[in-house]
């Protein structure tokens, strides 16, 4: 069952969609995405993911989410920064590149989110009701880091008070974070009547920025050799490093199996619908490539596949214990 859920999600239209990018670069289409429609996409999908998120922050208490979200911050801080050294180490990539990939490992996919919870269903594994809450709190914190750390440098000249004000009144993260503000004040009958804007449509417009990314990605995938085989080893074995670090600390504070595995999967995740969007304003001079290689060339299907199965078994043998 699994298997299957897992061909789904690749084989969905955004996914799709994406290859298609690849391939139209590939065969030297014509075919192009106008910058100014490629800004609007990505202003429109991050307000959007923002304003979902914070009408799920919305429906749920504060005892019941508040242990669950202050270890999402948390975590939302550690993974990017781990990401980032982890980088360092492995890679001979620049301050910026490094930056952007470790703002895409900070953040989190809607897509191997969903396929968690398939999997959990399947499984018969009960799961939280807060999960979408993590998924929104997690979003931001790794963008934010990672785009931090890529633009730390102006710190050395201006100090970190500047640079901390151009990071969150950048158009990325006002949107981001406006977005939550605008969902949590408004709540599900506020947001009803935008719903069909933000919601009902969101799929297909993730469809045409997947499409343009594919596009980014196929003229400039011969980069990815920049990274080299240490930006490959980094996109598999990171991601199961930080989600067996969810779900150990998950677990810990007493989140059952379900809420472990979710917490789990989001760390292990890497976004390709936030993180791109917000990199791409944020960070013009990142090698995008090298990040939507290692997020949805690599990492995506790891998980899916691999991933899920193997930290929802890590899950059950620490409660075991």
């Amino acid at each position: 069952m699994m298997f299957d859920a897992a061909l789904t999600n690749l084989l969905s239209p955004p996914v799709v969609a994406f290859a298609l990018g690849i391939l139209a670069a590939a065969v030297k289409s014509d075919l192009r995405v106008p910058d100014a429609m490629m800004r609007g996409l990505s202003i429109y999908l991050l307000l959007a993911i923002g304003l979902k998120g914070g009408v799920a922050l919305r429906g749920e208490t504060a005892t019941a989410v508040l242990g669950p979200v202050a270890l999402a911050l948390v975590l939302g801080v550690v993974v990017p920064a781990a990401a980032y050294g982890a980088l360092r180490l492995t890679t001979q990539l620049g301050r910026v590149d490094r930056g952007a990939i470790a703002a895409h490992y900070g953040s989190t996919s809607l897509v191997t989110f969903t396929a968690a919870l398939v999997f959990l269903d399947t499984a018969g594994i009960a799961y939280p009701g807060y999960s979408a809450t993590l998924l929104a709190v997690l979003e931001v914190p790794g963008i934010l880091i990672g785009i931090l750390l890529a633009r730390r440098h102006l710190a050395r000249t201006v100090g970190w008070g500047p640079t901390l004000h151009e990071v969150l009144a950048g158009k990325s993260v006002l949107l981001l974070v406006g977005g939550l503000l605008i969902g949590l004040i408004a709540g599900p009958d506020g947001y009803a009547p935008i719903a069909p804007v933000f919601t009902d449509a969101f799929r297909g417009i993730l469809v045409l920025f997947l499409l343009a990314l594919g596009l980014e990605v196929g003229h400039r995938l011969g980069t990815i050799r920049e990274g080299g085989l240490g930006l490959v080893a980094f996109a598999l074995v990171f991601p199961l490093a930080a989600g067996a670090l969810g779900v150990i600390s998950g677990t810990v504070i007493g989140m059952d199996v379900g809420g472990a595995v979710v917490l789990g999967a989001l760390c292990a995740s890497a976004s390709y619908i936030a993180a791109p969007a917000a990199v791409r304003l944020a960070l013009p001079d990142a090698n995008t490539a090298l990040s939507l290689t290692a997020s949805i060339g690599i990492t995506f299907p790891l998980n899916l596949i691999i991933g899920i199965p193997l930290l929802t078994w890590l899950a059950q043998q620490i409660a075991a214990v």
